[in-house]
């Protein structure tokens, strides 16, 4: 995992003082660790509020990054050591397989959705529905998932970004993959048609209910992970893969390569121009 050509040139630059190329490493990390945060949490506010102080915590430690890893590897490392950090914190209510399951099999005797909108409404409940099972996973357990599952890291990189043992690792990433498969298999219509939980009935029933408006600063803008800006794979090549794939990987994966919001980065940019963060030697771990 050894850095991309260019990035130890870039990083001298911001390291020198250059402010373009400080701007530009924040570029290369801040839509990566956005979407981990976005994956590790439950709320959409609370991962552009975790992406902005990973971000600050980047910056300041830019000093420590020696090149042994990929500059996006590294950020990752100093994202999953803060994800884990800020809720041993700020404990999070649990959700689990046995909750969610239930409320999945109750919509199962709905009627399809059948309106204009039918289309981005399982989309909606899809991406929500995935999100949702993420949080069924122990903490620790869920970032190793993402990180093997989701964003696809060999287990040596995923491994080191965790701060553990490879066998350790691929231990808990099979646990994470079996609760997973065991808990979808025979009720997502997704992976199998015959499966007691499809996303336009589930559609049906969260709509009517009002349950797909967003929270806090997401407040009624519906529905918004399927109209969330993406700067990579979108939407539908998402569905796509999952449609020809139809395993549970690709379930967990088929949410776009999502961006950065507009403000986030606006946000950050400002902090970077203000001159409160200086870039610091620090302990990043590499």
């Amino acid at each position: 995992m050894p850095e991309a050509p260019g990035e130890r040139a870039l990083v001298d630059r911001a390291l020198a003082g250059e402010r373009a190329a400080l701007e530009e490493v924040v570029g290369i990390v801040r839509d990566p660790v956005y979407r981990l945060a976005l994956r590790m949490e439950w709320r959409q506010p609370d991962a552009e509020d975790a992406t902005q102080e990973i971000l600050i915590r980047i910056v300041t430690n830019l000093g420590s990054w020696r090149g042994s890893a990929a500059l996006t590897t590294w950020a990752y490392r100093i994202a999953a050591n803060h994800l884990l950090n800020r809720r041993r914190a700020r404990p999070e209510a649990q959700l689990s397989f046995d909750t969610l399951g239930a409320e999945l099999d109750r919509s199962a005797e709905a009627e399809p959705y059948g309106g204009v909108d039918a289309e981005l409404l399982a989309d909606e409940v899809r991406l929500r529905c995935t999100q949702a099972m993420l949080q069924c996973l122990g903490r620790e357990e869920r970032l190793v998932y993402v990180l093997g599952d989701i964003v696809g890291l060999p287990s040596r990189e995923a491994a080191w970004i965790v701060g553990v043992g490879d066998a350790a690792y691929r231990m808990r990433l099979q646990r994470a993959r079996e609760r997973v498969r065991a808990f979808t298999a025979g009720r997502c219509g997704l992976l199998d048609a015959a499966a007691t939980c499809h996303c336009s009935r589930r559609a049906t029933r969260v709509r009517a209910e009002g349950r797909l408006r967003g929270e806090g600063r997401l407040r009624g803008e519906v529905p918004y992970l399927a109209r969330h800006p993406a700067s990579g794979r979108d939407l539908r090549v998402a569905a796509a893969e999952l449609a020809e794939l139809r395993s549970v990987a690709a379930l967990m994966r088929s949410h776009p390569d999502y961006a950065a919001p507009g403000a986030l980065a606006a946000a950050v940019d400002d902090l970077l121009r203000s001159g409160r963060y200086a870039i610091l030697d620090g302990d990043g771990g590499d």
